[in-house]
Formats: structure tokens, C-alpha cells, sequence
């Protein structure tokens, strides 16, 4: 396994990989990697003949009042873990190497980015999406990988590899959690003892909107109803961002629900904000 920091030197590497009808698969991260990344590791591992992994805490999409100097860095864990899988390059670059001085260019994603997450964060997508596109750039992959608990993110990168016409597949694989449903996040580690507890609230309340809807509950105003109740029941002191029924493609909100939707929320515990998502059809 190589670890790498200049653009220069991973296409040189990827360049003798394709020379040898090697498939690359690619898995971008902000690192503080747990067991969903490495779900993403181990698909493109199965799928690819040469995984690289991005590390990469990108300014460009936290608001200034966000978390971006205090997000977990692990770097050594980070590339103990990734040697363990088996990775072949690690590409590990300065904020300087993506964004030099003078750096005056915006990629923006309009349609889906105004739901969910784009209400309360209107600057993250846009930031998902300039440094995304700039690692399918360098990296040039063959498929991509992506994991549902950022259900938004991954429908609006596959938006913007459509229409920027990126030659490569985008896979997005399923959410990895703890034993007690807790979907695995970098930012779990923000939270106390108290509050891990609380944060189960989230998978609880998303189950009982399952449930409701596979009982034969077609309003939505119901189901968020008892989701909410969920939430208050079990942490009385969390903050509700967001909690939606929403079109799986589209993901705007129904007020009927059928066929394929997608149970959305975002609940601050303590100062952490989390977010989570179950798809549910209704037949």
C-alpha cells in the first residue's frame, strides 16, 4: 500500500494500473474510517482490481459554524485499517494540493440539494460536489463507492456524474450499524455516554415508521407523528433538524405515501448532529 499527497503521483500509479487492463475502484473519505468505510473497501475490493482510498477533510463544505477544526483525524488508524484491507493507494492530499491559492471554481448541484440536509446546511452540497468531481478527476475510477446513511449526498453525486457525463458507475452499498442500530458515523465519536445511549433514537424512530408503513399507514403527517414520538420519548433533549417521508429518486416530500419512499431525519444529541435514512416500499 502507497500513501500519496500529490495529484502528479497518483496518476502515475493509475496510469501503470491501467496500462495493465487494471479496474480501479475508488472510496472517498474524510477518514476517522469505522466499519461502514470499510464495508465501501471491501465492495470495491470484490468488484476491482486496484482500490484507491481518498483521505480528505474538505473546508468547502462545513459552514463556518460547523465542525470542520475539531472532525475527527486518525491518520494512523486510518492507514493500519486500510493496510489490513488490502488497499493499494491511499491518496492523502493538503487542502493546498486541491484548492491552490487564486482557486475560483464552484461545482453546483440545484434540484436535489434544496431537500433534507440543504435546508439547514445551503453550502454543503455545493462543496460535496466541487471536491467529489475533483477526485473523479484525478482519480479517474471505473466504479465508486458510496454508503446510504448519506442517502442525499449519494443520489446527488449520481445526479452530477449523469450530467457531467463522468465515465465511471457509482454504487452506493448499505448502511453499517452498531449492534443496537446506531448508523456508524465519524461524528459518534463526539458524543458522551448518556448521549450514545439517546442516539438510538434515531434507528427506533425510523423502524416504527417502517412499521407503520408496511401496518397500512399512508399519511405522512401520521407517521412523522409517531417517529417524533419516538424521538421525544427516548431523548427528550434532542432537537429535530428534519424528519421526513420523501420520493426515493426525487426526494421530495408525499403526503400519500406509495410505492418506494424514504424515511429521512436529522437529530442533534448534544451539540452532535446525525442523520440517518430506511427506504420502505408500500404495497
Amino acid at each position: 500500500m502507497v500513501t500519496v499527497g500529490s495529484i502528479k503521483k497518483v496518476r502515475e500509479i493509475l496510469k501503470k494500473m491501467r496500462k495493465k487492463n487494471k479496474t480501479i475502484g475508488f472510496v472517498p473519505t474524510m477518514g476517522a474510517l469505522h466499519a461502514g468505510h470499510l464495508s465501501l473497501v471491501r465492495a470495491a475490493k470484490k468488484e476491482t482490481d486496484f482500490v484507491v482510498v481518498s483521505i480528505f477533510i474538505n473546508p468547502r463544505q462545513f459552514s463556518p459554524n460547523e465542525d470542520y477544526r475539531r472532525y475527527p483525524r486518525t491518520p494512523a488508524n486510518d492507514r493500519r485499517l486500510l493496510h489490513k484491507e488490502g488497499v493499494g493507494l491511499i491518496f492523502y492530499p493538503q487542502v493546498r494540493t486541491l484548492y491552490p491559492d487564486n482557486f475560483s471554481l464552484s461545482v453546483e448541484e440545484t434540484d436535489l440539494s434544496r431537500h433534507l440536509c440543504g435546508v439547514s446546511r445551503p453550502t454543503h452540497f455545493k462543496g460535496v460536489c466541487l471536491v467529489v468531481a475533483k477526485l473523479f478527476n484525478i482519480i479517474q475510477p471505473d466504479i465508486s463507492y458510496f454508503g446510504q446513511k448519506d442517502y442525499q449526498q449519494a443520489q446527488i453525486i449520481k445526479r452530477m456524474v449523469r450530467d457531467l457525463n463522468f465515465p465511471q458507475k457509482l454504487k452506493v452499498c448499505p448502511i453499517v450499524r452498531e449492534p443496537d442500530g446506531l448508523a456508524m458515523s465519524s461524528r459518534n465519536k463526539y458524543l458522551s455516554l448518556k448521549e450514545r445511549k439517546e442516539a438510538v433514537c434515531l434507528y427506533h424512530a425510523l423502524k416504527e415508521g417502517v412499521d407503520c408503513i408496511k401496518g397500512g399507514i399512508r399519511n405522512s403527517k401520521k407517521v412523522i407523528a409517531t417517529m417524533k414520538k419516538v424521538i421525544t420519548k427516548r431523548a427528550p433533549h434532542a432537537k429535530i433538524d428534519y424528519l421526513e417521508v420523501v420520493d426515493r429518486d426525487t426526494l421530495e416530500e408525499v403526503s400519500h405515501i406509495q410505492g418506494n419512499v424514504l424515511l429521512a431525519l436529522a437529530v442533534r444529541i448534544g451539540k452532535t448532529r446525525l442523520i440517518d435514512n430506511m427506504l420502505v416500499s408500500a404495497r
